[in-house]
C-alpha cells in the first residue's frame, strides 16, 4: 500500500513546494531537550548539548560532547524559541502528498509529505534527490514516528541530510541500530535507542532527549552548482609595470697624455764633420775647434762631404753638432784632410816632448 502511495505522488509538484526549514541557533545542537537530556554508554555528539526550560543534563561523560553545552542558559533559550519557529514553519507547509503506515521499502522524490497519524519505517527509506542538491524533503507526522531495528533512511542521487526535516506531533522513536537522516523536531520526546546513529538533530521541544551509545553527525550542505551555461568573467589583462632599463654610468675614456715624440735631429752621415768618431770636430784640438782647421776656415761655403740633412726619423752615430762656417779648405779637399792629420799628429808630437822634458827635470 505504502509503494502504491509513493508512486503516486504527483512529483513534479512535490519538487517544487518543499523549502528548506530555518532552523536559526538550533542549527548549531546535536541534542536539545526541553527537560532534560539523558545519556548511557559512550554517546558523541558533534555539535552543541542543551537543555531549557528544564536544567538537567546526565550521562556526559562517559558520552563526549564536541561542541558546546548549555544548561538552561540565555543560549539554550533562544535555540528553543528558534526551534519553536521551525517547527511550525515545517507545519505550515503545504502538502504535496499523503502518507500512512509504514515507508519502509519505498522511494520518494523531493516534497512535503503528510500523515495524519503514526508513522513507522523497517527497512530502507530511499530519499531521491533526481540530482539536485536543494531538493528538500518534509514529512509532516500527526503522531508518533517510530522506526524498527536496523532501518536505514538512505540518500540518492545528491540528496542531503541538512534538507530533510521530520517535523513530529508528539514523539520519536529510533529503534536499535536504526541509520537515521535528517533533523527530528519533535513536540514532546525523542528516544535512540543502542547503536542508533543520527546524521542529523534530535531536538525535543517540551520533553526530554534519551541516548544510549549514539552517534550524532552533522553533515553541512553542499554549495548548489550553478545552472545555465557559466559565463566567464572576463580578466584583464595585466599590464606588466615597466621596468626602467638601467643606464650604465658612462666610462670616460682615459686620455692618455700625448707625449711629444722627441724631434730627432737631422742625422749627419757618417764620416762628415762633427760625426765620425775621432773625426774633425770630435777631438780636442781636432778640425773644427782650431782655427784654420776644416770646417773653420773662412769663407769655406762648401758643406763637408757626406754631411746634409738626412731624412726625418733617421738614425744618428753620434750627438748631433752644429757646424761652424766652413773658413778653410774645402771639405772635400784630401790633401786638406792630410794637412788636418799632420798638424795634429805635430801637435801631439809637441805636447808629448813637453811632458817628457818636465819629468827629465823633476
Amino acid at each position: 500500500m505504502v509503494g502504491v502511495v509513493a508512486l503516486s505522488l504527483p512529483v513534479q509538484s512535490a519538487y517544487a513546494t518543499g523549502t528548506a526549514v530555518d532552523l536559526g541557533t538550533s542549527a548549531s545542537y546535536s541534542v536539545l531537550g526541553g527537560q532534560s537530556v539523558t545519556n548511557t554508554g559512550s554517546s558523541v555528539l558533534a555539535g552543541d548539548l542543551g537543555v531549557s526550560p528544564g536544567t538537567s543534563i546526565t550521562g556526559f561523560p562517559p558520552g563526549t560532547v564536541l561542541g558546546d553545552t548549555h544548561t538552561t542558559d540565555a543560549h539554550a533559550s533562544q535555540a528553543q524559541s528558534d526551534l519553536g519557529i521551525a517547527y511550525n514553519s515545517a507545519a505550515s507547509q503545504a502538502s504535496d502528498a499523503s502518507i500512512s503506515d509504514d515507508l519502509g521499502g519505498s522511494t520518494l522524490l523531493a516534497g512535503v509529505y503528510t500523515a495524519s497519524s503514526s508513522i513507522g519505517v523497517t527497512g530502507t527509506l530511499t530519499l531521491d534527490a533526481e540530482g539536485d542538491p536543494d531538493a528538500v524533503f518534509i514529512f509532516q507526522i500527526g503522531s508518533t514516528l517510530i522506526t524498527a531495528p536496523n532501518s536505514t533512511i538512505s540518500l540518492l542521487n545528491g540528496a542531503q541530510s541538512c534538507n530533510v526535516f521530520w517535523q513530529v506531533a508528539s514523539s520519536a522513536t529510533l529503534d536499535t541500530n536504526t541509520q537515521f537522516v535528517g533533523t527530528i523536531m519533535a513536540l514532546t520526546s525523542i528516544t535512540a535507542n543502542n547503536g542508533t546513529t543520527v546524521d542529523g538533530r534530535a531536538l525535543a521541544r517540551n520533553g526530554s532527549v534519551t541516548l544510549d551509545t549514539n552517534t550524532f553527525t552533522n553533515s553541512v550542505c553542499k554549495d548548489t552548482p550553478p545552472t545555465g551555461t557559466p559565463t566567464d568573467t572576463p580578466t584583464d589583462t595585466p599590464t606588466d609595470t615597466p621596468t626602467d632599463t638601467p643606464t650604465d654610468t658612462p666610462t670616460d675614456t682615459p686620455t692618455d697624455t700625448p707625449t711629444d715624440t722627441p724631434t730627432t735631429p737631422p742625422a749627419t752621415h757618417p764620416g762628415g764633420p762633427g760625426t765620425h768618431p775621432g773625426g774633425p770636430g770630435t777631438q780636442p784640438g781636432g778640425p773644427g775647434t782650431q782655427p784654420g782647421g776644416p770646417g773653420t776656415h773662412p769663407g769655406d761655403t762648401t758643406p763637408p762631404r757626406g754631411g746634409g740633412e738626412q731624412p726625418s726619423g733617421g738614425e744618428t752615430s753620434g750627438p748631433s753638432m752644429t757646424a761652424l762656417p766652413n773658413t778653410g779648405a774645402s771639405g772635400g779637399n784630401p790633401l786638406a784632410a792630410a794637412s788636418g792629420v799632420a798638424v795634429l799628429v805635430g801637435i801631439g808630437l809637441i805636447v808629448s816632448g813637453i811632458t817628457r822634458s818636465r819629468r827629465v827635470k823633476s
